[in-house]
């Protein structure tokens, strides 16, 4: 027979929305009985408007003291929410107090031994914003060449694709569901991963790193309209 999968336990067992702060000048006994011995947060609110969030492991201890203290006269409502453990308890009242900012609180939620991840975010957009202005302006570096000593045996580089993209060129690739990127200089080389190449096959060997490659399919390059195509098609 197959097992019933087990149902996780819920984080709130109970809770009470929108009640008059009277309910504990009237009915302070009920409500007490009830709500007896749990902990959890709470939200008190002046008309439909949230005004404070906290937490309580007396609750009725809690919205007594909130009748007189510094929040008297300023709300007329409560939501109280029951919670199963108390390991999360802060942890949830600064995550509500973070989102909703509520005018009763005067500080903000604290998320201990969170990250923050604004940070990466900002490095991941600003790589990728250089990225496709070096795409459409082009690196602007120089590109350094070797002093070679010039023989009467020294033969012409054969580039095929100097002259192709007077401005530079990125271009992309695919291989075992990983993405490359090169960049053709003006003077038809290939530059990968700080290596320089004369073909597109060249190029591409040195991913595959094994077997033949034909490098005019294996690479590509956005056309005008955004759209990659293979090298291919600048032999038509």
């Amino acid at each position: 027979m197959k097992k019933e999968s087990r149902k996780s336990r819920p984080i709130v067992i109970g809770y009470l929305e929108k009640v008059s702060s009277t309910v504990f000048e009237r009915h302070r006994k009920q409500i007490t009985d009830m709500i007896k011995g749990n902990y959890g947060v709470y939200a008190l609110y002046r008309r439909e408007k949230l005004y404070y969030i906290g937490l309580a492991t007396d609750f009725r201890k809690r919205i007594n003291q909130h009748l007189k203290d510094k929040h008297k006269g300023k709300w007329n409502y409560f939501s109280l929410y029951l919670i199963r453990k108390i390991d999360h308890l802060r942890e949830i009242e600064a995550l509500l107090v973070r989102i909703s900012e509520p005018s009763g609180n005067k500080q903000k939620g604290k998320l201990k031994r969170s990250k923050n991840l604004r940070p990466q975010l900002k490095r991941l957009l600003t790589e990728d914003t250089k990225r496709v202005i070096e795409e459409i302006l082009g690196s602007g570096k120089p590109v350094k060449k070797k002093r070679k000593k010039v023989t009467s045996r020294t033969k012409l580089i054969d580039r095929p694709l100097r002259g192709k993209f007077p401005t530079g060129k990125v271009i992309y690739a695919k291989y075992k569901g990983k993405e490359y990127t090169a960049w053709i200089q003006r003077n038809g080389g290939i530059k990968f991963q700080n290596n320089m190449y004369d073909t597109p096959s060249g190029a591409g060997q040195a991913i595959l790193d094994k077997g033949a490659v034909n490098g005019w399919r294996f690479w590509k390059y956005k056309d005008k309209s955004g759209n990659l195509v293979p090298l291919q098609k600048l032999r038509k």
